[in-house]
């Protein structure tokens, strides 16, 4: 799948393609993925792109705040022939005149309070003044359907947020899986998949665990690389 990405701005990483393995891996357990899915955020579109491309009966809707990820999401979905809705504006204040069978999410995740980047755009894709957690899940819980399903990554240290939020907006947590830089670091991110009104116990996946001791890629994240097999080309837009 070739990208289009900013030269000068936010670019999709890694906790995208862990997102997207994870999403995939919980879809493993149902027989027919099929509906209208949201891509909270879509900057470049890789997210929801590659999970339209695996599964053929999903339509894709793209959500996006920032005008030049506005076009590349557009850009990406015409380049891969993958059609796609796209809602501009917050999420937050976004009216969608539909609900969701899933939404998805690489959110900006970064507390407020660290240090931030002088560049706005990367502001605004990183750190989570431009999308409160609360608002972030009162939101999904507000456009999902009843049954319906929530994947997002987050920073593993606010986990506690996260639970206590989900159980708020009546989201039961149905799997998580935290990913560390080695087996010897502490998790940095966390991968979330909540379900409206359910009331299934919490599957935790295995770690994913990013380096191997000679700082290469581990077997498993070499392999969800390849399954994305992803291409990207960095352009400077005016």
């Amino acid at each position: 799948m070739v990208l289009y990405q900013p030269m000068n701005g936010y670019c999709y990483n890694s906790d995208t393609h862990f997102l997207y393995n994870f999403i995939c891996e919980n879809f493993k357990k149902y027989k027919n993925i099929k509906g209208e899915l949201l891509d909270i955020g879509s900057g470049s579109g890789i997210l929801g792109l590659l999970i339209a491309k695996d599964y053929s009966k999903i339509t894709l809707n793209q959500c996006e705040i920032q005008k030049m990820f506005q076009f590349f999401s557009s850009k990406n979905a015409q380049t891969n022939k993958i059609d796609s809705n796209l809602y501009k504006g917050s999420f937050e204040e976004v009216e969608f005149g539909k609900v969701f069978d899933y939404c998805v999410s690489n959110p900006p995740f970064y507390h407020g309070n660290v240090v931030k980047s002088e560049n706005e755009s990367l502001k605004i894709a990183r750190y989570n003044d431009s999308l409160p957690l609360e608002g972030f899940i009162k939101k999904a819980a507000k456009v999902l359907k009843n049954d319906g399903k929530f994947f997002f990554c987050y920073d593993s240290k606010q986990i506690n947020e996260i639970i206590v939020l989900l159980n708020k907006y009546k989201f039961n947590l149905e799997a998580l899986q935290f990913v560390h830089p080695k087996t010897t670091k502490d998790a940095t991110l966390i991968l979330v998949y909540a379900r409206r009104n359910s009331k299934s116990l919490t599957k935790i996946f295995n770690p994913l665990i990013v380096f191997d001791e000679n700082n290469d890629f581990t077997q498993e994240v070499q392999s969800i690389y390849k399954k994305s097999s992803t291409y990207s080309i960095k352009v400077d837009i005016e």
